[in-house]
């Protein structure tokens, strides 16, 4: 799967667009996939035409296809996040009962989420900022627990410029431990026992960069990192 290239016929200036291109990177042929609401959603749009791989979202369809602009879409058929999806051979529709035995019974080789933070041991925080409104915590908390792959998207820092990658979250946690990879704006993180292990920069960041932007020790290889 190829990057997304600039009118100039580059990679992509647009660091979100990168890592948002690499991440669908992670998708092996076959496998049955859940897009969350946010960054992965825009996942689906970076899978080559025809790519053997069936996703699912939780509001109730599985085989979805690329999105569409309103004025072709049909306004029935809606992702998790609100966006207007096709439809493929093979489609299924259902109701949020069978969409969650779906997931509870541990079906999705692979889910792809946002977060507010992830801790060094893949403790996840996406759901709830205390004193700002929030409608619930959603599939997320049990997408996250019974995926068998858990990667997440997101910013390396908030708003701010505070650092999302930390030591332990500080937020109200989704789920302990689950979290396998990162992909940020920045980089690919890996969780592993140490925990985080720097894998892939994005084309013009330092390592030094990455290393300020994180909240917890960042583990390096002891090979030349790999950019995107």
């Amino acid at each position: 799967m190829a990057l997304l290239d600039d009118n100039s016929g580059g990679k992509s200036q647009d660091p979100r667009t990168r890592m948002v291109a690499r991440a669908a990177q992670e998708i092996a042929p076959g496998m049955v996939v859940n897009l969350g609401i946010g960054l992965p959603t825009k996942v689906i749009d970076h899978l080559p035409a025809g790519f053997p791989v069936c996703l699912h979202t939780e509001n109730g369809m599985t085989g979805i296809g690329p999105t569409l602009p309103f004025e072709d879409a049909d306004r029935n058929l809606i992702d998790a996040g609100g966006a207007y999806v096709s439809p493929l051979p093979g489609t299924a529709y259902f109701d949020s009962a069978v969409s969650f035995a779906l997931v509870r019974s541990g079906r999705l080789d692979l889910t792809m989420l946002g977060a507010f933070e992830v801790a060094e041991n893949g403790d996840l925080a996406n759901w709830k900022i205390p004193g700002k409104f929030s409608p619930g915590a959603g599939g997320a908390i049990e997408l996250a627990q019974k995926a068998r792959r858990v990667v997440v998207l997101t910013t390396h820092t908030d708003r701010k410029g505070n650092p999302k990658l930390l030591q332990s979250c500080t937020l109200p946690l989704t789920a302990t431990g689950r979290v396998a990879r990162i992909f940020t704006d920045m980089a690919v993180v890996d969780v592993t026992p140490c925990g985080f292990a720097l894998v892939e920069l994005i084309d013009g960041v330092t390592v030094k960069e990455v290393q300020e932007a994180t909240g917890a020790t960042l583990h390096l290889p002891d090979h030349d990192i790999p950019t995107f």
